[in-house]
Order: C-alpha cells, then sequence, then structure tokens
C-alpha cells in the first residue's frame, strides 16, 4: 500500500477551499499527473456525486470512478476509487485559521490481485507522484483569485 499525507496553510477560507477540492472537475487543474476529470454523477460535491478521473500510466492512461463516499460540509471530503487492480481513498481536511485556512490531502493508493506484487515499487513512486501533486495544489491555493 503506498500513502501520500501533505497539509498546507492557504489564504482562502475552509469553505471556499472546501468547495474547490471537493468539486472533482478541479483535479486536473491542480495535479499534473490528471489529465482530466469529468462529472458522471450529480452536479457538484455531495455524497454519491462521481467523477472519472484519467491519470497517465506507464505505456496507457488509466480512467478511475472517483466517487464521494463521506463529507462534512467544508470539513471533511474522502473520495474512494476501485478498479479491479487499484484502491484509491483521498482524505481532504479543512481547518479555519485566524486568516484562510488549513488544508490536509490524505492518500492512500492499494494495488490488488495481480498487481499487488508491485506494491513495494508502487510506494515508492508514489512519493514522487505525491509531490508532483502538493506542488500543484500549494500553488493553486495560494493564490488570492
Amino acid at each position: 500500500m503506498a500513502h501520500y499525507a501533505m497539509s498546507l496553510d492557504t489564504p482562502w477560507s475552509a469553505e471556499r477551499a472546501f468547495k474547490y477540492l471537493a468539486d472533482l472537475a478541479h483535479f486536473a487543474d491542480w495535479d499534473p499527473g490528471v489529465k482530466k476529470s469529468v462529472a458522471v454523477n450529480g452536479t457538484g460535491p455531495g455524497i454519491g456525486a462521481a467523477w472519472d478521473v484519467t491519470v497517465g500510466g506507464v505505456g496507457r492512461d488509466i480512467t478511475l470512478r472517483y466517487v464521494i463516499s463521506e463529507m462534512q460540509q467544508d470539513r471533511r471530503v474522502e473520495v474512494r476509487a476501485e478498479s479491479s487492480t487499484l484502491r484509491s481513498v483521498d482524505v481532504m481536511t479543512f481547518v479555519p485559521q485566524q486568516s484562510g485556512c488549513t488544508v490536509t490531502y490524505d492518500a492512500t493508493l492499494e494495488t490488488l490481485g495481480v498487481l499487488k506484487v508491485i506494491s513495494p515499487v508502487l510506494a515508492l513512486s508514489f512519493k514522487r507522484i505525491g509531490d508532483r501533486a502538493a506542488g500543484g495544489l500549494r500553488r493553486a491555493l495560494e493564490s488570492t483569485n
């Protein structure tokens, strides 16, 4: 199992950061590994809302359906995706601060079935992937626009 977690302070309010990140249509705006994210159920954040998220894979693109499984308005959102070979769980939390908020992004990626043998290799590359995504998230949430 691969795991990546990061926290950052942003001038954005918890409400604004939540609204932006809980709408996975924005995934491709800040995560350089995401090629596109298309809403397939719901018109915005809510339990059961789903997006097909396409990432660049080794030799081919991979599309996973991410579904909001848990949500506490302006505080926490959990999204999950699962295929026959991968399970992804991403949890975002939003803590109000005096000026802005602290966003924590915690992601777990687990290989399933025949891919389970590559789990140690995935754990190593997941850090690099996570660092790139964290950089994009930091740039997006540091803007005052």
